[in-house]
């Protein structure tokens, strides 16, 4: 990576203690269907999330990333897996974080509509994922949500 690319994405850099950030993903499953967001930034989809915020809990991100990228509130139910980004088959990346997945619900009748840094939402089919952001989310993320969801598969995994 250049160092362009690499200075300001971690904070004090070669200072102190370096610590993995915290990503949350939330996968809103309604009728058999997954809800999913397209990112402004490389037009592929992935399940709504960020960044964890500080001040919040987890699930208090993840709540308020689902509304802000997909217009709907939620609330979760469920973790259902915890990955280390750098382990999976993730697109690299120079920053390390855990990535946390919760299964959620939708706590009110907003339709769903894009966000600022999102152009579309939709609910796919587990046999109709479209190209997805890999740097964000893979189809076994979304899978393992629709196995936790049916009840086939109800321990939290991690790596």
């Amino acid at each position: 990576m250049p160092i362009a690319r690499i200075h300001g994405l971690v904070s004090d850099f070669g200072k102190g203690y370096a610590t993995p950030k915290v990503d949350v993903r939330g996968a809103l499953i309604e009728d058999n269907k997954v809800l999913l967001v397209r990112e402004k930034s490389d037009g592929r989809w992935t399940l709504p999330g960020g960044f964890a915020d500080i001040g919040r809990s987890a699930s208090e991100n993840v709540v308020s990333e689902i509304h802000e990228e997909a217009g709907v509130k939620a609330r979760t139910t469920h973790l259902y897996s915890v990955r280390h980004k750098a382990k999976g088959a993730y697109d690299p990346d120079v920053r390390d974080f855990y990535k946390l997945f919760f299964l959620c619900e939708r706590s009110g009748e907003m339709a769903p509509k894009a966000g600022n840094e999102t152009t579309e939402v939709g609910f796919f089919a587990p046999d109709d994922i479209p190209e997805l952001s890999r740097g964000r989310v893979l189809e076994s993320d979304i899978l393992a949500a629709f196995a936790f969801k049916a009840g086939t598969h109800r321990l939290t995994t991690f790596d």
